[in-house]
């Protein structure tokens, strides 16, 4: 629905934006302080009088009347408002109203209000929302950065998934490449130890079947020995043998000799004595 354009006068003491007021999804914070000043209740019909309406109408106005003269003519506002103006980081913006500035003017004013009254009612609630908007939206942020966070976000990641992959697979291959040459050395060593093994088989089969062909040597030796000493013992013993006939052939004559001799001197005795 189309808004329709405030006074001329109005225009100037609320200092709108050149560009059309936007509307805020966010619902107006207005304390319960100052709704109880402005008296200002959802629940109140709009045209209910009761005894005390004139007084709290005559606070209400006083209250908006002093704040908007102590708005304008303090020095130490004004000066705190111009030192922000100049010290400002950004540029200066037109004040952008978060509600409908005129219809709250024009409800004030059904209200019993007068314009300059409502007005200065209507720039203290904008006040109230803007310094609660200000005191939302401070730990806020743009929906800009939180993209250009998520998007700073997600190219790390990528960054930090590339950098695992890269470092993923060049440990892969150092640790493929350690593997084969580990196996290749391996293999070198088993085959070094086979021939070592097999160099040593052959070498101990040389060392014995030379050391059973001198042993066979050896016996072969001994066998002669054996069998010569054998022979040796053998005419040794006829020998003796031979020998033992000899002697005893001699003993045997000499007792016959010597039995002979008895015999004849016995003999020659005995004649004797016959």
């Amino acid at each position: 629905m189309p808004r329709r354009p405030p006074p001329l006068a109005f225009r100037a003491l609320s200092q709108p934006s050149t560009a059309t007021p936007v509307r805020s999804t966010i619902p107006p914070i207005i304390p319960p302080t100052a709704c109880l000043r402005l008296g200002l209740t959802q629940h109140r019909a709009p045209h209910t009088s009761s005894p005390a309406r004139p007084e709290r109408l005559a606070a209400t106005a006083a209250f908006a009347r002093n704040a908007w003269a102590e708005r304008r003519t303090s020095p130490a506002s004004i000066i705190h408002h111009a030192a922000r103006r100049a010290f400002s980081a950004t540029s200066p913006t037109a004040r952008d109203h978060h509600f409908d500035t005129l219809k709250v003017v024009q409800r004030l004013q059904q209200e019993g209000f007068t314009e300059e009254q409502a007005r200065a009612m209507m720039l203290v609630l904008s006040d109230v929302i803007e310094e609660s908007i200000q005191n939302l939206t401070r730990t806020m942020v743009l929906r800009e950065d939180q993209e250009k966070a998520t998007y700073t976000q997600k190219v790390d990641f990528a960054k930090l998934r590339s950098e695992l992959l890269s470092a993923d697979s060049s440990e892969s291959a150092l640790t493929r490449a350690s593997h084969e040459r580990l196996s290749n050395e391996v293999t070198k060593l088993n085959n070094r130890l086979r021939d070592e093994v097999q160099r040593t088989q052959s070498s101990v089969r040389l060392d014995l079947n030379l050391e059973k062909g001198r042993i066979r040597e050896e016996a072969n030796s001994q066998d002669l020995k054996i069998k010569e000493t054998e022979t040796r013992i053998e005419q040794e013993s006829a020998a003796l043998r031979e020998r033992l006939e000899a002697v005893k052939f001699s003993t045997l004559q000499w007792l016959m000799g010597v039995c002979t001799g008895t015999a004849a001197i016995i003999l020659g005795v005995w004649r004797l004595l016959m």
